[in-house]
């Protein structure tokens, strides 16, 4: 019988790398060899806007040499708060020619995720958009250790504002911030002292909820980073045979990875379109002519959907891959019948630094004939995924437990959180919270999730989180959130609420008490009102009997 270190997917890697050295000690140096490379190529690209690989470097030179003029010291954090502007690519190079670590935020987080997230990273340093630190920030910030707020706005490196993201936007100073160009300017010329990063230094914290209710910063090194970047060229074909563009979130691991680090490490341009607007992005792949994404099958499925989708839309692409959410055979072969492009799928974590299975490219995912599910790739280079059940022991292969991951990928743990890291990274693998199989040529597959984890349209929600937020309702008794299906999203959130005797509310009332302190994919679609919720005799609220049971009942 095949064994996980008999590494039975081997065959089916086709000219794709089995093992290989990691090229960079740190994804500054890979940044760098890319300049060198191709100086004068370009590196990011906004709408009408262009950046070339000299000018992203002296961007993030004078960036850099203010932040350390103005007390950051290796190993500061610095929090970007931003959509998918050029300012986000800045702010990260110059964060590791400072000596620091990046802390990716979403920008949909809203007061109290963006306090937690600024107080456990312990950042000096916010770079944020004009509107969310007006909206958000501003009330935020005097309460943790920033000291230094540098404001930019989603018009500049651009000058087409496109009415469609842009309408109504003007530029905004706020009392206490500075100007992020006007500080790089101060500083432009600057070139900061060369800085020592060894390959298991953090390069940036990436929150995710994991297996508990708390979010937790997973610890990405650069070694992680050139790995996985690695992966993605390599794989996927990624930046390959032109430019790549940003359809995931660039807060977003896959983003991170799949679209920023990658096009570092080729280096092949970055298509940027702010945030994802189907229509737009539609018009962005015409004008640009991309041929390398990854995103979520939800917004792959939203622009074929959009007013006027042809297949020329994706004629310019050789290489399209999915992650963040589950594709299934139904999705893929629409895909392909669309675009005329065979989707690929790719699956990982935020612990795994984007990638710990892939599909080879050009090789389609099988489907499972039992399950009826797609294949989510076999494992990466230099990675053994076992499946084991809950005593950690190797299950065989072909049987259903946890997926479980040991590679360089894998992250150095969570951020100030020994006893997660020691829970969930046992030796310095990472337990998924995921189930699925191996089957014996080596693909795996996902059947389940271990853990009540929601994924809607590649976010994932924790349900405790938005229980909390219910039980900040004056009638709210209990509640419990689980994941239901939805055809747009794949999964979306629904809340069961049981109200305390005498009060009233209607489910239109919580879900809006929800949206106003919750990131617009977190709160709760459906709320339906019961009298109890199921319980055991020791009083745990059933989830599972209530995601099982039909609408209404």
């Amino acid at each position: 019988m095949s064994t996980y270190t008999d590494r039975p997917w081997l065959a089916l890697y086709g000219d794709q790398p089995v093992d290989y050295d990691i090229e960079f000690d740190n994804a500054l140096d890979m940044f760098r060899a890319g300049v060198e490379r191709d100086p004068d190529g370009t590196a990011l690209t906004y709408f009408d806007g262009n950046i070339s690989r000299r000018e992203l470097d002296e961007l993030s030179d004078g960036l850099a040499a203010g932040l350390l003029a103005n007390g950051f010291s290796p190993g500061d954090r610095l929090a970007v708060y931003l959509q998918n502007v050029p300012q986000f690519v800045i702010a990260m190079v110059a964060t590791w020619k400072a000596g620091g670590v990046m802390v990716s935020i979403n920008p949909m987080s809203r007061k109290r995720e963006l306090s937690y997230l600024l107080k456990d990273s312990g950042a000096t340093v916010l770079v944020s958009l004009e509107a969310l630190y007006d909206e958000v920030a501003r009330e935020v910030v005097p309460d943790t250790d920033v000291r230094l707020v540098l404001t930019t706005s989603e018009l500049e490196f651009q000058t087409r504002n496109d009415e469609r993201l842009f309408a109504g936007t003007t530029r905004q100073r706020h009392e206490g911030t500075t100007d992020l160009s006007e500080f790089i300017g101060e500083h432009r010329g600057q070139v900061p002292p060369p800085v020592e990063l060894a390959s298991g230094d953090v390069a940036f914290l990436t929150y995710t909820s994991g297996t508990t209710g708390v979010p937790k910063g997973a610890m990405n090194t650069h070694r992680n980073v050139v790995f996985t970047a690695q992966v993605y060229r390599d794989w996927t074909h990624a930046g390959r045979d032109g430019a790549i563009f940003g359809v995931a979130p660039l807060f977003h691991i896959t983003g991170l990875i799949g679209h920023v680090a990658v096009s570092l490490l080729v280096p092949a341009p970055l298509v940027l379109a702010y945030r994802f607007e189907p229509q737009v992005v539609l018009d962005a792949l015409l004008e640009h002519r991309p041929t390398f994404t990854i995103g979520a099958i939800t917004a792959l499925n939203a622009m074929l959907g959009a007013p006027g989708f042809t297949k020329d839309h994706f004629s310019s692409f050789t290489s399209v891959y999915s992650g963040g959410a589950a594709i299934s055979p139904t999705a893929e072969k629409a895909f392909l019948e669309a675009t005329g492009i065979q989707v690929h799928n790719a699956y990982g974590l935020t612990e795994t630094t984007s990638p710990m299975t892939a599909t080879p490219f050009g090789s389609p995912s099988p489907v499972d004939p039992t399950s009826g599910a797609l294949s989510v790739g076999v494992p990466a280079p230099n990675t053994v995924v076992h499946i084991q059940d809950d005593d950690g022991q190797d299950l065989p292969l072909g049987e259903v437990g946890e997926i479980v991951a040991d590679g360089p990928q894998v992250v150095a743990g969570y951020w100030g959180k020994p006893e997660e890291t020691a829970a969930n990274l046992p030796g310095g693998a990472l337990r998924s919270g995921d189930v699925g199989f191996m089957n014996p040529e080596g693909w795996v597959f996902i059947v389940d999730r271990k853990k009540d984890m929601i994924n809607a349209s590649g976010y994932k929600v924790w349900p405790r989180e938005v229980e909390d937020v219910l039980a900040e309702h004056p009638a709210v008794r209990e509640s419990a959130v689980v994941g239901v299906p939805d055809e747009k999203r794949g999964e979306t959130v629904k809340a069961f609420v049981s109200l305390k005797a005498g009060a009233d509310a209607t489910a239109e009332e919580l879900i809006a008490h929800c949206k106003e302190r919750m990131a617009a994919y977190k709160y709760p679609r459906q709320i339906e009102l019961i009298d109890e919720l199921p319980k055991t005799v020791t009083g745990k609220i059933l989830r599972r009997e209530l995601r099982d049971q039909p609408p209404g009942g």
